[in-house]
């Protein structure tokens, strides 16, 4: 028996992310991103692409030249996204932290998703701290999603215990 979802009703603000699109649409934003590792700034951008799909906070698409140089080197694996395509993996330093597979990237991405080209992705669990406009983005629950969690938005998100068959 599928169990029941009850949304959170968005506060003043905020967007529930039970309005997003399946498939997931893409967003320019110039909300400014900052992303630190081993306590190092390592991203400050205001060129973002923000994905939104059903049941899921915003993933952040991050210009790859905005990270500092070396931050990003190829790490190995794929997987599949049904909408975007082929994704690959990076591995994330800063400030003498590595964290592997802590990122990754569309290199053809599928029609519809072109615009994510030479952008790149980040698990914001494996960060010290992302930031949207000075607040710190909570991760999306599961190891296996890259949301980032605002005040902005109102779940519940996808990913938790239970949430498989959403």
């Amino acid at each position: 028996m599928r169990q029941k979802i009850v949304p959170a009703k968005p506060g003043p603000g905020q967007e529930s992310v039970w309005d997003y699109p399946r498939p997931p649409r893409v967003e320019p934003v110039s909300q400014r991103i900052r992303i630190f590792l081993g306590g190092e700034l390592i991203l400050d951008t205001t060129d973002s692409l923000r994905v939104l799909e059903t049941s899921h906070p915003p993933v952040y698409y991050l210009p790859r030249p905005a990270f500092i140089p070396g931050a990003l080197e190829p790490a190995p694996g794929s997987s599949f996204c049904e909408y975007k395509g082929t994704a690959k993996y990076l591995t994330v330093r800063g400030g003498g932290v590595v964290a592997e597979r802590a990122a990754w990237f569309y290199p053809e991405p599928s029609p519809g998703y072109a615009d994510l080209a030479d952008r790149v992705a980040v698990y914001p669990g494996s960060m010290d701290r992302c930031e949207v406009d000075g607040e710190q983005v909570q991760p999306q629950p599961g190891g296996y999603y890259g949301g980032w969690i605002t005040s902005r938005v109102a779940g519940p998100f996808k990913g938790g215990p239970g949430t498989a068959g959403w």
